[in-house]
């Protein structure tokens, strides 16, 4: 059994000298305190459970660390990551996914003999309980790097605190400051740009109206410039709505999305896989996903789970976003990895194979790389920041692109990606849909490359 410290809502993971391989603990999704020592796993709400285990793989889980089956015991590096968690919206699979890859990196060998220990804070978008929270990070658990952060209102909350301390944070994030700041740099898109790719993907199939709509939560306006950008270049009317999570009467929900698109038209939605599919199998059971042209999704909704929930009727008339390399058709090393240390310690990813936890998994990877190139083997915010933010051109076996950080005003470091569809249960690439750029019709994309040109393809990318 694992050992955390717990204080409040968080996880702290560390691997000590009775670390045994098993089972990922984390804390609750409860802010209240709490002195228990050990913790029972984080529930996240972003997924569903699913059954399917992930594909057999010849790569060990000893191949995350440099020194296989030596547990780290040296003086840990702390760590810390800040999270949704709450009803309707939870990126909890996120960070459960980096604590598995961290301590799977304990578990063989650590940062040259240290141990990876792991604070996570779960938040409820509320501005004063995530500025607590990072000043916990940093002033009680004393942090060295943020890495895994994902959150709806974090990067705006805390990117000035960020910046005034000297960390350079690897999230996944939502707000725009996560992709409009120097000091937050994500392996995802969030949810704009990977909006922007699942409305040019659907421009593509020539719909004559598209209606997009998103979970009612901060950040709507912002999100939906984006889209409304692409439509607009291609002279295609698109329609905005917002819909309050969780979703209380999915069958109104459908049935005005498909009276507003109209046959030749597109349904694309901006949601958690739980809310999106209560959409979609409203739409089903009342027999009207016919009725428009096809429907769509940004990147939560790559996941196997929500294939196989909705089945064959929407083979090939569902295209999603894909931030991430699509898990059922890639078997790089880097794939074999992820899915090898989900089988081991990824106990607390409740949502499975998927986006969210492909994301913590490349979050904790590139934390890893940068930790392995401090040669002096002294491991401080001034070190591990610097370290973060020197990655460049990183081969992270998950992305359609290298991945750099890099001193730039803004980031936005994924901007090229996969469209996937659903097929016999599993997301597979959907035609034309491999690694395309994202359209510098948005502005923000333009601005970023302009800053850091377009990055070279990932070499072990599909």
């Amino acid at each position: 059994m694992i050992r955390f410290e717990h204080r409040r809502s968080r996880l702290a993971v560390a691997a000590l000298a009775a670390v045994a391989l098993g089972v990922l603990a984390g804390c609750s999704s409860s802010s209240s305190s709490s002195s228990s020592t050990t913790t029972t796993p984080t529930t996240s709400t972003s997924t569903p459970s699913t059954s399917a285990s992930p594909t057999s793989t010849a790569v060990a889980t000893s191949a995350c660390g440099t020194n296989p089956g030596v547990v780290a015991t040296g003086t840990p590096i702390p760590l810390g990551a800040i999270v949704t968690d709450q009803s309707g919206t939870s990126f909890t699979d996120i960070t459960n996914m980096a604590a598995a890859y961290f301590t799977c990196v304990n578990d063989n060998g650590g940062i040259n003999g240290h141990p990876i220990k792991y604070y996570i804070e779960t938040e409820q978008s509320n501005a004063t309980q995530i500025a607590s929270e990072a000043k916990q990070l940093v002033q009680t658990d004393h942090v060295v790097g943020i890495v895994g952060s994902s959150s709806i209102i974090e990067c705006s909350v805390d990117s000035s605190y960020w910046k005034s301390l000297g960390y350079y944070v690897i999230a996944a994030g939502i707000a725009p400051e996560c992709y409009a700041t120097p000091n937050y740099a994500d392996v995802n898109m969030g949810p704009r740009y990977s909006s922007d790719g699942a409305v040019q993907y659907a421009l593509t199939l020539h719909p004559d109206k598209i209606v997009f709509d998103q979970s009612n939560v901060p950040g709507t306006t912002y999100i939906e410039d984006g889209p409304n950008a692409l439509a607009k270049a291609a002279g295609v009317p698109i329609t905005d709505d917002t819909t309050n999570v969780p979703i209380s009467d999915a069958d109104s929900v459908a049935i005005n999305l498909v009276d507003q698109a109209g046959k030749d038209g597109a349904v694309i939605l901006n949601f958690t896989p739980p809310d999106a599919l209560v959409i979609l199998q409203a739409a089903q059971k009342l027999n009207i996903e016919g009725n428009v042209k096809f429907w769509g999704c940004s990147t939560p909704c790559n996941t196997d789970f929500l294939a196989q929930s909705l089945g064959a009727k929407w083979d090939g008339k569902f295209f999603v976003n894909a931030e991430l390399a699509p898990p059922d058709v890639e078997t790089t090393p880097a794939m074999n990895l992820y899915k090898a240390i989900y089988a081991q310690y990824g106990k607390a990813v409740s949502g499975g194979i998927g986006a969210f936890s492909e994301m913590g998994f490349t979050e904790a990877e590139l934390g890893v790389d940068a930790l392995r190139s401090i040669t002096s083997g002294v491991y401080t915010v001034a070190t591990v920041n610097a370290a973060i933010k020197a990655l460049k051109n990183v081969d992270t076996g998950m992305l359609c692109q290298a991945w750099t950080y890099g001193d730039y005003s803004t980031h936005i470091a994924n901007n090229e990606d996969y469209t996937v569809t659903p097929d016999n249960g599993k997301m597979v690439i959907a035609p034309n849909g491999g690694c395309t750029l994202i359209s510098a019709v948005d502005p923000n994309i333009a601005s970023y490359r302009a800053q850091a040109g377009t990055a070279a393809l990932d070499p072990t990318s599909s």
